[in-house]
């Protein structure tokens, strides 16, 4: 999970030259020589070589950090269903956060990390802001929304293109509440028969709030959003890193994992199994490559992942399970396939179903499993 740089090519050549020419006298006399041919100093050789050390070392292979080098932490805020998830995978090119058509599919504040060489951004992508906490989970999601606006150095308020809701308008009041800069993102700006028809929904939002600016974007079909992060930067103080530039985020291998399982699920049984079911981690073990005892054959390193999945009613696990097993046979497909990628290494996922009575609404229950 890293936004890997590769190093320059000429390493392995110079190391490769100087392999081959173990016998070269480097006296005074050839350096003389070999700079009159090239037309180079010792003081230019000096500074190319610290670049290059420089640049080696680097966190992000051969990337320089500009000067005034901009980091901070970026809460993407809004009703759910808009699209808050969506829009942080693609700003960080990679799927991080989970993503259904089912409104409050993030549960927890989970942190994205974009770096280049001007900025380090950490998106804390959060569960959408609701009036209805019918449940204790509701309740934990609402908390765990407002609480990631401490101490953030930025807001991207995102609303959707053609609607206005009651939530949005509860997002907004939150908003006041706070001293924050705020970005207001208009998402999937692509849907609009007539582009237009946004200038209205600028204007009502301008006259509410005064924010510091206004990007219309697609997500999904990643429209505008060069022009987003060249925003986000703006509005960034001045910093250092705050984490290693190869990193994408804070979160768990593990973590990822269950919220992996949890989507194919959502996916799997649409309206069926609404909310009422979470994943556990049981076992995440990684065993490296070695040779089988009793065979006597290579195995390759394999990471061996044991889920349990939890609903609140036996008809929800034969959903869950689907006819022969069939479904939940699917889901370990489809969630393998993608934790394989976003790890880079071979997984064997064993899942299992139980019902687990009311945990949404039991706070016992949802600390246990990490709510």
């Amino acid at each position: 999970m890293s936004n890997h740089t590769d190093l320059p090519s000429n390493n392995e050549d110079s190391t490769q030259n100087l392999g081959e020419n173990t016998d070269i006298n480097l006296n005074q006399n050839n350096i003389e020589v070999t700079e009159e041919i090239h037309g180079i100093d010792a003081e230019g050789i000096a500074l190319d070589n610290d670049v290059a050390i420089e640049e080696f070392f680097a966190p992000s292979g051969n990337a320089r950090m500009a000067d005034d080098f901009r980091a901070g932490y970026v809460a993407i805020v809004g009703r759910p269903n808009v699209g808050k998830s969506t829009l942080m995978n693609h700003l960080l090119g990679q799927k991080l956060s989970i993503t259904s058509r089912k409104p409050q599919t993030t549960r927890h504040r989970i942190h994205g990390i974009l770096s280049n060489h001007e900025m380090q951004a950490v998106f804390v992508d959060t569960p959408g802001i609701h009036r209805n906490e019918v449940r204790a989970i509701n309740e934990r999601m609402n908390k765990a929304a407002v609480s990631a606006l401490v101490d953030v150095d930025l807001v991207l308020f995102v609303v959707d293109s053609d609607q206005w809701r009651d939530d949005d308008l509860l997002t907004l009041q939150k908003l006041g509440e706070t001293n924050l800069t705020v970005v207001l993102v208009i998402n999937k700006s692509d849907t609009l028969k007539d582009k237009g028809s946004v200038l209205p929904l600028i204007e009502t939002f301008n006259d509410s709030f005064d924010f510091a600016d206004i990007v219309p974007v697609s997500a999904l079909k990643n429209q505008n959003l060069d022009r987003l992060q060249e925003v986000i930067a703006s509005h960034l103080p001045v910093a250092a890193p705050i984490y290693d530039t190869e990193q994408i985020t804070d979160r768990s291998e593990r973590f990822l994992a269950s919220e992996i399982i949890r989507e194919k699920i959502m996916r799997s049984a649409g309206d069926e199994v609404p909310y009422d079911l979470t994943v556990q981690i049981d076992e995440f073990k990684d065993e490296p490559a070695h040779t089988d005892p009793k065979t006597g054959r290579p195995r390759k390193a394999c990471t061996f992942i044991d889920a349990t999945i939890y609903v609140e009613r036996g008809g929800q696990k034969a959903i869950v399970i689907g006819d022969k097993g069939q479904r939940i046979k699917q889901v370990g497909m489809d969630a393998r396939k993608d934790m394989e990628q976003l790890f880079g290494k071979k997984i064997m996922l064993t899942l299992w179903v139980k019902v687990k009575r009311g945990w949404s609404d039991d706070e016992r229950a949802l600390t246990s499993l990490g709510y």
